[in-house]
């Protein structure tokens, strides 16, 4: 079995479609691989950390110390303060009096405006473009 080490970001590509179709689907193949490994891995670190805020939280609120140390590093529970919407309807009108969109992000939800678009109930100020994409199958 011969071993794939994908290329680096910049390195030569080969000149021949086919070798480079090859390459494609390697690579793609190995990141898929990886991405199984650090699921789990990510998922792990997300469980540690809810672990310690609701511990650290607990601390808290019994009025002891909100961190902790290993024997490498110390966790220390820190608020950080972030918005949240609490009425969307108030919100969206406060945006449409002020035209304070930059409080929003740009970016359309594909799949609503595609079930409008096959519904022939295209919003107004969008339109549908072709993006190339690639098909890869195995020979």
């Amino acid at each position: 079995m011969i071993q794939f080490r994908p290329a680096k970001p910049g390195a030569p590509i080969p000149a021949n479609m086919g070798a480079v179709a090859d390459e494609y689907a390697q690579t793609r193949q190995f990141r898929l691989a990886m991405e199984k490994i650090v699921e789990p891995v990510q998922e792990r670190e997300s469980e540690l950390r809810q672990y310690m805020i609701k511990n650290l939280e607990k601390s808290r609120d019994e009025g002891k110390d909100t961190g902790a140390a290993g024997k490498l590093y110390r966790v220390q529970i820190k608020d950080k303060e972030t918005p949240k919407v609490t009425d969307w309807t108030v919100f969206h009108g406060y945006i449409q009096e002020t035209g304070r969109f930059d409080l929003l992000q740009k970016r359309l939800s594909d799949k609503a405006i595609m079930e409008m678009v096959d519904a022939d109930e295209k919003p107004d100020g969008i339109e549908t473009v072709l993006v190339p994409d690639v098909s890869v199958t195995k020979v």
